[in-house]
Formats: structure tokens, sequence, C-alpha cells
């Protein structure tokens, strides 16, 4: 009985590679133009993806800046640079919580303010600093002795 099922399924799976290779030699010979015409078309759309995103990739570029503090002595604020700024008490403190590394929910706690007060404030030190993140105007901040 095993034979007999080995037997068959042998043959089986010979006459199906068989018909499978005239269906492939059929496909090819009636439809070769398409086909080629298809490989050509996905080679050369694959080749302008690749080189668009080769081509239009954003160049990352990371500067590192080294902030000397002098040693010795207290910390002294540069009065004139904050006046020259026109940054506020209110915004010197906000600037001084972000430098401590709160969030704006942490300094609005601790400053008995909103969340929204804080953002607004924050928003003003980053146009007189030029800053676009919190750690850049930490950052600048510090170089011009506005917080320690």
């Amino acid at each position: 009985m095993r034979k007999t099922v080995l037997v068959y399924g042998l043959l089986g799976g010979v006459l199906v590679a068989i018909l499978k290779a005239t269906e492939y030699r059929f496909l090819v010979l009636e439809h070769s133009l398409e086909i080629y015409g298809g490989i050509v078309a996905l080679i050369f759309s694959g080749l302008g993806l690749w080189l668009g995103l080769k081509r239009t990739r954003p160049k990352h570029t990371v500067e590192v800046r080294e902030v000397l503090v002098p040693v010795g002595g207290p910390f002294e604020r540069d009065v004139a640079r904050v006046e020259q700024l026109g940054i506020t008490p209110r915004e010197l403190e906000i600037l001084e919580a972000m430098a401590a590394g709160l969030s704006n929910r942490e300094i609005a706690g601790r400053l008995f303010v909103s969340e929204n007060t804080v953002k607004t404030h924050a928003g003003r030190l980053f146009d007189k600093l030029s800053a676009r993140r919190r750690t850049q105007a930490v950052q600048l901040a510090k170089e011009a002795r506005l917080i320690p």
C-alpha cells in the first residue's frame, strides 16, 4: 500500500513539474516584452527611490561648545546683559528652574503659577536668547553669565 501511494505521489509530482515548465515557457514566450519592460521599470523605480532618498537626506551636524566657568569667587550675574536682553526677574527664576532640570509642571508648582504661564515665559526667554530648545537656552544663559 505504501509503495503504491509513493509511486502515485512521485508520478503526480513529475506531472505537476512538467505542466509548470510548459506553463512557464508559454508565459515567457507570449509575454516576454511585457516581462522585460516590467523588470526595467522596477529597476529604474528602485534606483530613483534610492537616489532620491540618498540625495535628500538631511545632514546632521553636532556643535559642541565648552563653557568655561571661572574658578574661585562666587557667581556674579551680568546685570548689564540682563538689562540689554530685557529679561524680567520672573523669567530669570524660570530660567534657573530650567537649568535645575525641572519640568514646566514642576516649575509652575514651585512658583505658584499655571503651566501656560511658564510656557509663555519660556517662549519669551527663547526669543530673547535666540534659542530653540531648553538646553540651548540654558547653555546660552550660562555663557552670558545670566545663571550660575
